[in-house]
């Protein structure tokens, strides 16, 4: 099923969609913002969950692109910006798979940019723990990119308090939509995310985001439906019994 994409306002526009290219990659990990912050200017910054649409940092530029080795999973568990302690939401997380790759948004930031990037990332994504930052090969969509570029990302594994880790799609479909955090409803994360692969990176399969997707679609008629029966019912007049 096919929407049109709602960028977010306060998010500049993401990149037009170039052509797709393929490279190798390999992943050595730093241990955060000191580690990052040695690497020699620009540094790049690799997003696959919300950072593709809201950044919430400034940037010089950016790249639509892929890295390799790791599979995007609705794995960690969300009780801030979209969920909450009672119901927790459910965001994305990479997972170690060496056949795979996950497509997202690479920002470049320099000069003063990196440390306050690389700060306010600490505490937007690392500030419970339970995250690891590594340097991955990031392979940009265009046609004229020579080599790939090393950028740090943010992982978090089943170290983080709030890891959830696997269940069925329809369960994590389920989930997302009954919950809601400071940052909007957990059904936009997923539809907003989902936007961005089909019309960003077209070619590019998510299979694991997109049967969630079909689960919650097929879920929400569902909802809706049992509301108009009971509005229904309430209008009729009961026969008494007896």
């Amino acid at each position: 099923m096919k929407r049109d994409p709602q960028l977010p306002e306060e998010s500049p526009e993401p990149p037009p969609r170039p052509p797709l290219s393929s490279s190798s990659s390999s992943s050595s990990p730093p241990s955060g913002q000191a580690e990052g912050a040695e690497l020699a200017a620009p540094v790049w910054i690799f997003g696959y969950g919300s950072l593709v649409w809201r950044p919430g940092f400034e940037f010089t530029s950016r790249k639509v692109g892929f890295i390799r080795g790791y599979s995007r999973r609705f794995w960690q568990g969300d009780t801030f910006h979209r969920g909450s302690e009672k119901m927790p939401g459910r965001v994305v997380t990479l997972l170690e798979d060496c056949g795979a790759c996950t497509w997202g948004v690479a920002y470049e930031v320099r000069g003063e940019q990196i440390a306050a990037s690389l700060e306010y990332l600490n505490m937007r994504e690392a500030v419970l723990g339970g995250y690891d930052t590594k340097l991955v090969k990031f392979h940009p969509q265009e046609k004229d990119a020579e080599e790939p570029i090393l950028a740090l990302v943010y992982i978090a594994t089943p170290q983080n308090p709030s890891y959830l880790g696997p269940a069925s799609e329809e369960d994590i479909a389920a989930q997302i939509i009954v919950s809601s955090g400071c940052a909007g409803h957990n059904i936009e994360y997923l539809l907003r995310l989902a936007d961005f692969m089909r019309y960003f990176c077209p070619q590019a399969e998510d299979k694991h985001l997109f049967s969630i997707e079909e689960a919650l679609i097929s879920i929400l008629p569902c909802l809706y439906y049992t509301e108009e029966p009971l509005e229904e019912t309430a209008s009729v007049p009961q026969k008494s019994k007896g």
